[in-house]
């Protein structure tokens, strides 16, 4: 196993999955859509740091190497120091911002990480909303499904997680959260139509079960 491998697998079964699974008492809800191998891509909502690392916990530790989480690499990789816990221990997969003023396409990467077998992980909201509101989905998803038509792409409703490590904080604190898993998204004819698709099914996702409100 390559080193940075070995590093990522003993993080997350020696502090990831005791935070995840034990302090804050993880509910996932039909698990077993979850996909087993990739390409792929989930699609959440995003209300904390620990979005991404909850939805990591859920995969095998084969799978593990294979999970990327999608994030603007001004944000992530803005020190040497963050740049590579980022990419070593969280695997995660920058695109640029600025790259369309650069003549480039920024979802390229993310091209090529499926073409690799990866299982993304995006944020459609683009950025933290506040806790438990979903807002308007990024076009940018509806790019990457009409780029890979036969990926899949599969909408998870996170609960919770923005309790648990708010917005502006790096200690997480003991809070009861929710997975709720959908199947993969039926492709549309145009990409208006494909994210709102996406967002009903997140909507349907949150209503699933009711779940206790934010305070």
């Amino acid at each position: 196993m390559p080193w940075g491998a070995l590093l990522q697998a003993l993080f997350f079964v020696l502090v990831v999955r005791p935070i995840v699974l034990v302090a804050i008492g993880l509910n996932i809800r039909h698990r077993d859509r979850l996909p087993r191998r990739g390409p792929a891509i989930i699609v959440a909502n995003h209300n904390s740091h620990m979005d991404t690392v909850a939805l990591m916990s859920l995969f095998p530790l084969r799978v593990l190497r294979k999970v990327r989480p999608v994030a603007a690499e001004d944000y992530f990789l803005r020190s040497s120091s963050m740049a590579w816990f980022s990419r070593t221990i969280f695997g995660i997969l920058p695109f640029d911002r600025d790259a369309r003023a650069k003549g480039l396409d920024p979802l390229e990467p993310c091209y090529r990480a499926l073409d690799g077998g990866a299982i993304l992980i995006v944020f459609p909201e683009g950025t933290r909303g506040e806790p438990e509101r979903l807002t308007t989905f990024k076009k940018g998803i509806a790019f990457l499904a009409e780029s890979r038509p036969l990926v899949p792409i599969i909408p998870v409703f996170l609960h919770g997680f923005g309790k648990v490590l708010p917005k502006g904080e790096w200690i997480p604190v003991p809070f009861f959260c929710d997975v709720f898993v959908g199947e993969p998204a039926p492709r549309q004819r145009t990409h208006e139509a494909f994210v709102a698709t996406l967002e009903a099914r997140m909507h349907h996702l949150a209503d699933e079960e009711p779940l206790p409100k934010w305070e």
